[in-house]
């Protein structure tokens, strides 16, 4: 279920915590978790859905609007 839609946040808490870095930024629109993307070392979004079942992303780079199905592995429109 969509329930987040927008985020101030701009970093990787986990990644910040751990001190390591990431490439990207995705969030969580069930709860607004803000994690790294599967291209980053820690994999923190992709993590995320796998302990919470949330299934759906979104990009929160700026000009990118896509969001991400884990269950269904496709993307969706905004």
């Amino acid at each position: 279920m969509i329930k987040i839609t927008n985020t101030s946040e701009d970093v990787c808490q986990d990644c910040v915590k751990q001190d390591s870095t990431w490439v990207h930024l995705r969030m969580c629109m069930t709860c607004g978790y803000v994690g790294c993307c599967d291209s980053s070392p820690n994999k923190h979004a992709r993590a995320h859905f796998e302990t919470s079942e949330h299934p759906i992303i979104r990009s929160i780079e700026p000009g990118e609007e896509w969001r991400w199905c884990y269950i269904d592995e496709q993307y969706m429109r905004p």
